[in-house]
């Protein structure tokens, strides 16, 4: 039977149990991108808990990108050292850590968010060579592996999707093609560094000609092919919304359980759960062996401390969802109240 805190193996990692911490917005880093003693403490805690995996808040590729305001950043001078203050801080606990990378949009001096369809294949080199240069930073700042956003709507996710991309090159048109970007700067990264590769994916996202299930397994299986070490899959609309209703089933565990059956890698169900009983039952009513979280870490970093000690668990967080609305790494619901100066 398995249970959330179970010792396991992902990959070519060892992991203290089954829970993957999934970040999101920063909100605490300081305007130069410096990292802040708040952000250590957050850190601590959540690698303290019993989580098996941390998987940080997005690392914004560009400085002046859509998300950069409320993401973490790799361009300023202490970035390196700071960094490796934090993996070794997780390290601690023997807890992997992983760097989410992505971007929203590609800005070329005036030309501003420049579609899929648009950028030349000198663009797509100056993307790929930036991507691999931040992963290579990643490794020497002592992270373990990295996250490449290929899901929500971030910009490789619609490059690689079929509704958005019409490329007529080499970077277009088949499955593979509109993979190229990514299978690229994939080789690279895995010739330079020793860092664990995850990949997170849409499973689909419900517009027209765009990304289906059967479209997602054969990129799961070609990301495999070129040596990708691990997927995590979510979807354009959050999770939490089908769990929380239940007026359905939650439709990424079907999905999930899908490309579980064509791969051979660890594959981590996207969030949305807030109980222990419904992380249990998963885990044990299929083959999904590891389940991601990111609104209950943001209400509480340290919540598994109690699950463990309960054995039935349930999150403090009211999935209100203004941590992603107001873009913020901390909670509204349980924020602490400010002192009155006198």
């Amino acid at each position: 039977m398995k249970d959330l805190f179970d010792y396991c193996d992902f990959g070519d990692l060892k992991l203290p149990g089954r829970i993957v911490r999934t970040g999101l917005w920063e909100s605490e880093r300081e305007n130069s991108g410096n990292l802040t003693p708040e952000i250590y403490n957050r850190y601590e805690n959540i690698a303290a808990s019993g989580v098996g995996l941390i998987i940080t808040e997005l690392y914004s590729l560009y400085p002046r990108d859509g998300f950069s305001k409320y993401s973490q950043t790799i361009h300023y001078k202490q970035f390196v050292r700071e960094a490796r203050d934090l993996t070794d801080l997780v390290h601690v606990y023997d807890v992997p850590i992983f760097a989410q990378l992505g971007f929203l949009r590609f800005n070329k001096h005036a030309e501003q968010d420049i579609s899929v369809n648009e950028i030349s294949v000198e663009d797509i080199r100056k993307i790929q060579s930036d991507m691999i240069i931040a992963a290579q930073k990643f490794s020497y700042a002592g992270f373990d592996g990295i996250q490449l956003a290929l899901g929500n709507y971030y910009f490789l996710s619609r490059f690689i999707n079929p509704n958005f991309n019409q490329r007529e090159d080499r970077y277009g048109g088949t499955t593979l093609n509109r993979l190229k970007i990514v299978l690229e700067m994939i080789k690279v990264i895995k010739d330079t560094t020793d860092l664990h590769i995850n990949v997170r994916l849409n499973a689909f996202d419900g517009t027209t000609n765009g990304m289906t299930l059967d479209e997602t397994i054969e990129i799961a299986r070609i990301l495999e092919k070129y040596g990708v070490d691990s997927l995590q899959i979510t979807r354009t609309r959050s999770p939490q919304y089908f769990v929380r209703e239940n007026k359905e089933e939650n439709p990424l565990v079907l999905a999930c359980s899908e490309i579980l059956k064509n791969v051979s890698i660890p594959v981590i169900l996207g969030g949305g759960y807030t109980s222990q009983k419904q992380i249990r039952d998963v885990l044990n009513k299929t083959d999904i062996e590891f389940i991601s979280m990111q609104r209950a870490f943001v209400n509480d970093p340290s919540f598994l401390v109690e699950w463990q000690i309960e054995g039935d668990g349930v999150s403090k967080c009211k999935t209100c969802n203004n941590c992603y609305w107001k873009k913020t790494s901390t909670c509204f619901i349980n924020r602490q109240p400010k002192l009155n100066v006198i």
